[in-house]
């Protein structure tokens, strides 16, 4: 094992991350109840972060690690992102926390479907089988009632996961020859002059303490999310830790209980198992390629 390899840390450090992304969509369908726009809640989500990220860069004399000579790449992957995260956090305002985050999990099935498509890569049985799972999964958790599901959730839900797994397909490219800290600023910097237009448009100035707070705290918690996973990747690989994004469905469950009373139905119950153990099919299986044909520079 190499000597920064500390796989139980590892894990803790993604377990953490998990309940910090719970938190912050906890907070997104808080300010959503508010009345707080979401373009306005998008726009603190990143300009907090890219803030927070430059200050720090400052103040150890390295921004020079946010030289990139592909501004045009950053752009692109900033409008699929930032249309990403809008249907990410929409989602959350529109459905139960629990469902919301377990139509999340599908984007690993929509990640193997385009590295299929678009990049001609070559998927085997037990990925395709897993696709096949995760998409029953689907389809038993929007199940025939409406009220328990809405289309329009549901299909908020879908597209999230679809963009989710564009950007994962960006990313791979990105982190060829980019730094995770340019990519995670650059992400921010195209983002928030656009979202600042709809802010100054459809903001809402007159929040109380409260409404501030949250605001505050998606922020925090989203950078604290950003960065506990990249120190989970420092410790751990890939294929050791992501066990634990699935946690995120218990803390969701156990936010949606205690605020909101709300149980996930039979339904979720029964789909969530299956498009949970797609996606460790399909990491198991990424695992095992990876093995066969060695070491990879890392992603961002």
């Amino acid at each position: 094992m190499p000597v920064n390899q500390r796989p139980i840390y590892a894990l803790a450090l993604r377990l953490m991350a998990m309940l910090a992304l719970s938190a912050m969509l906890l907070l997104v369908k808080l300010t959503g109840e508010r009345g707080i726009p979401l373009t306005e809640t998008l726009f603190w989500r990143q300009f907090l972060p890219g803030i927070a990220l430059l200050g720090w860069l400052a103040s150890r004399g390295e921004l020079a690690r946010l030289r990139t000579q592909r501004l045009w790449s950053h752009a692109r992957r900033a409008f699929v992102g930032g249309t990403g995260m809008f249907f990410t956090l929409g989602v959350v305002q529109i459905l139960p926390l629990a469902e919301a985050t377990v139509l999340g999990f599908t984007s690993p099935i929509f990640a193997v479907m385009l590295a299929a498509g678009l990049l001609g890569e070559k998927v085997g049985p037990w990925r395709w089988m897993a696709v096949l799972l995760g998409l029953a999964g689907i389809v038993i958790i929007a199940g025939p009632d409406r009220a328990h599901i809405p289309l329009n959730g549901l299909a908020t839900g879908i597209c999230a996961a679809f963009l989710v797994a564009v950007i994962s397909i960006q990313l791979r490219d990105l982190g060829r020859t980019e730094e995770p800290v340019s990519v995670v600023f650059w992400f921010s910097a195209f983002c928030t002059p656009v979202l600042a237009l709809f802010f100054f448009r459809n903001g809402s100035p007159h929040h109380d303490l409260a409404g501030w707070a949250m605001l505050a705290g998606i922020g925090a918690t989203g950078l604290a999310a950003q960065l506990l996973m990249t120190a989970a990747l420092r410790y751990g690989s890939v294929a050791s830790v992501i066990v634990m994004d699935y946690s995120q469905f218990g803390w969701a469950t156990l936010w949606g209980w205690l605020v909101f009373a709300h149980v996930p139905g039979p339904q979720t119950w029964i789909g969530a198992p299956a498009i949970i153990a797609a996606g460790l099919i399909i990491a198991w299986r990424e695992q095992v390629r990876g093995s066969a044909a060695g070491p990879r520079p890392p992603a961002a």
